[in-house]
């Protein structure tokens, strides 16, 4: 019963994501990327903290690869802010 309370919770919040994300304007998904690079920086905090705790060593492996994917995501994510905030940039010349 679990199961198939959780897997409909699953595929309310896809269905859900997928609404929001396809309503949001153009304008806004820069201010949008930079919350949800805060939000990655979060992970990546609990995820050195994972890591770090001396479990045992699938909760280190699972740490340490949370940790790489979280700091791709928020590198990648500034990366995308800064190209998209230079789009806007006066050109000198």
């Amino acid at each position: 019963m679990d199961a198939i309370f959780l897997t409909f919770i699953l595929m309310l919040s896809i269905f859900l994501g997928f609404e929001l994300i396809n309503k949001v304007p153009a304008t806004l998904h820069t201010p949008l990327m930079s919350g949800a690079n805060a939000i990655s920086g979060i992970t990546v905090v609990g995820a050195v903290a994972l890591a770090g705790t001396g479990q045992k060593d699938l909760a280190n492996w699972l740490g340490a690869g949370a940790v790489a994917l979280a700091s791709i995501n928020v590198v990648g994510g500034y990366m995308v802010t800064d190209r998209m905030l230079a789009m806007f940039k006066k050109k000198e010349g």
